[in-house]
């Protein structure tokens, strides 16, 4: 049974009562649900960190505190809960920056209790103290700061509330003195938007732009996700008969097994949904903010419809128009005005509805070809490529079996994939390739490190997701240069029992930045390379199963039994695939140009 699904039976205290900070922070918490935390113990927050378990708070610790902000966000997105770690003031609060901005990114509700210097130490440069406040600054929607002991719980429900109402992180911070003591205080109950479908005047004007479309295409965001406004988007779709894109990393916010699903757009994504996008009159971008990424051009496609009407809804107003110019904007929730526009929409004369045949004809022919194009893409066919497959022939794997190229293993993976599956993937180039071949069925499954893009977010978000819903099997993926960076978060799936599944593509380099060296710099490569040892050797030693696949048909077999390990057996395993080093599309090029060197000394490196 998941968080979202289980009952909190714990009673909290009522009416105004004397007891200490720690007490008032803890029921706070309790008040608003939180069962598991994520962090590092710390002296700065011992004494509250005493009662969490009467209290029935479970606080996982972690091997870094990066991997607990992580772990946060990928339990808030699984559970449509808080997401909530701590750590102990000044450096392991700073270790978990990192993990904020992508929480960040991702509009998760993780909520960061950040204990600081006591109050008569600071400014006097003690152990472990520094101003925490500015280095969250730019990544919380909000930061509150407890100014005396007796407003613990005040400070503390804001921040919970707040995370929910701005649709991001916050930070609670704490002196660290201020946990003890005596208040007399009452326990503040959850505040929580409810949020509409956005002004009548705004979703009059879209019902009537969509009345007279002839190609409507619907972009379903992480919005639709947040919101669990899946069912509502789809009816929207089928009472348009519009074809529906994900947003960029949001694979999950549309059935993929429905007809008028077409996958991903932007980076790596679908080339149906950028061809249907292309022939859209009224465009429809539910619960997204249309970032750039999602919307730059793709595989030599700039596939953006340049006359067409746009329609976007965000619960954000700040959004509305930010990227694209839009003709409507509405404010609003994306499920409460998908429900709202199929109403304005229903027993009216739509324009699509006579040609409804045709187009989706056009959609099953663009799905076909797509679908046939992945079949027959097992590998990267530029010149580079090409080169790199024919030196591997001559290589040998450590384990006898030969280097497999990403795209068969992604097609292989992709036909192995539970039903229920939840998925992270890190940043780099085959975790890039992947979002073509990531198709889920229900949402909060697709977990990505969003706009902030660092290394290392997959296993550990995972991690969290696992922990909210346990019954769910879960995989990262990850490249070998960002499972470097994670991979020792396998002691904490070990010593507390949270079972997942680690892909690590091990292809021997930074794979996303090599191809810049290859496109702009004469295949001179600097700092690209990785030799590692068995990732899967090195799982077993830290007490996680291991195995090496380096022959194509042992892919889907290999993949199978480790998720089997982990649902039934309470394993987690490491899944090293051993993988060539091709490479697909550039993952950015906004800062590149080809050289010009005006020293004579570097005259030949042009």
């Amino acid at each position: 049974m998941s968080t979202q699904d289980r009952k909190d039976t714990r009673q909290v205290v009522e009416g105004v009562q004397k007891m200490t900070p720690s007490e008032a922070f803890v029921e706070t918490l309790v008040a608003n649900g939180v069962t598991d935390m994520f962090g590092i113990m710390g002296s700065a927050f011992m004494d509250a960190m005493d009662i969490f378990a009467p209290a029935g708070i479970r606080l996982i610790p972690v091997v870094h505190e990066q991997g607990s902000g992580h772990m946060a966000d990928g339990y808030a997105r699984a559970s449509g809960r808080h997401g909530v770690l701590i750590g102990q003031n000044g450096p392991g609060i700073s270790n978990s920056v990192t993990a904020i901005a992508a929480a960040f990114w991702a509009h998760t509700p993780v909520v960061i209790i950040t204990p600081e210097t006591g109050t008569m130490g600071i400014g006097l440069g003690g152990f472990q103290e520094c101003n925490q406040l500015p280095m969250f600054q730019e990544f919380t929607k909000y930061q509150g700061h407890v100014t005396h002991p007796a407003r613990m719980a005040e400070f503390t429900g804001r921040c919970f509330d707040r995370a929910m109402s701005e649709i991001g992180p916050t930070q609670l911070n704490i002196p660290r003195d201020y946990f003890y003591g005596e208040i007399e205080v009452e326990i503040p109950r959850p505040m929580r938007l409810d949020r509409g479908p956005g002004g009548h005047k705004s979703l009059d004007e879209a019902a009537d732009l969509l009345a007279k479309a002839q190609f409507p295409v619907i972009i379903s965001g992480g919005g639709v996700v947040m919101a669990d406004g899946v069912e509502e988007c789809q009816a929207l779709a089928e009472r348009l008969n519009a074809p529906v894109v994900n947003s960029y990393l949001h694979n999950d916010s549309f059935p993929a097994s429905h007809p008028l699903w077409c996958g991903p757009l932007g980076y790596q994504g679908s080339k149906a949904s950028m061809k249907l996008m292309a022939q859209a009159d009224v465009v429809v971008a539910l619960g997204t903010r249309l970032g750039p990424f999602g919307t730059l051009p793709q595989h030599g496609m700039d596939y953006w419809p340049k006359d067409a009407k746009i329609i976007q809804i965000d619960a954000d107003h700040k959004m509305l128009g930010l990227v694209k110019k839009i003709s409507v904007g509405i404010c609003g929730d994306a499920k409460e005005a998908a429900i709202a526009l199929t109403e304005r929409l229903q027993g009216r004369d739509l324009a699509c509805d006579s040609n409804k045949d045709e187009r989706a004809q056009t959609i099953k022919s663009e799905q076909d070809a797509w679908e046939k194009e992945l079949d027959e893409w097992t590998h990267e066919k530029d010149d580079y490529s090409l080169d790199v497959i024919e030196e591997n022939k001559k290589e040998t794997p450590f384990s006898g079996g030969e280097y497999l190229h990403p795209r068969q293993v992604l097609r292989e993976l992709e036909k192995a994939m539970p039903k229920d599956v939840m998925v992270s993937t890190d940043i780099g180039n085959i975790n890039s390739v992947a979002n073509s071949y990531l198709r889920f069925e229900k949402p909060r499954s697709f977990f990505a490190p969003m706009s902030f893009g660092n290394c290392g977010y997959a296993f550990p978000t995972i991690i969290g997701a696992k922990v909210a819903a346990p019954e769910r099997p879960a995989v990262s993926y990850c490249g070998d240069g960002a499972w470097g960076m994670s991979l020792m978060e396998t002691m904490t799936c070990v010593r507390h029992n949270i079972p997942v599944t680690a892909i690590v593509f091990h292809n021997r380099q930074w794979g996303a930045e090599k191809k810049n060296q290859v496109d702009f710099y004469g295949r001179r490569f600097v700092a690209g390379e990785l030799e590692n040892e068995s990732f899967a050797e090195i799982g077993r030693a830290m007490g996680a199963e291991g195995m090496v696949v380096d022959k194509l048909e042992d892919v889907g077999p290999a993949f199978k039994k480790a998720i089997d390990m982990q649902m039934n057996e309470g394993k987690t395993c490491i899944v090293e695939i051993m993988c060539t080093r091709e490479l697909g599309d550039p993952f950015r090029r906004d800062a590149l140009k080809k050289p010009v060197r005006l020293l004579e000394k570097y005259q030949d490196y042009v």
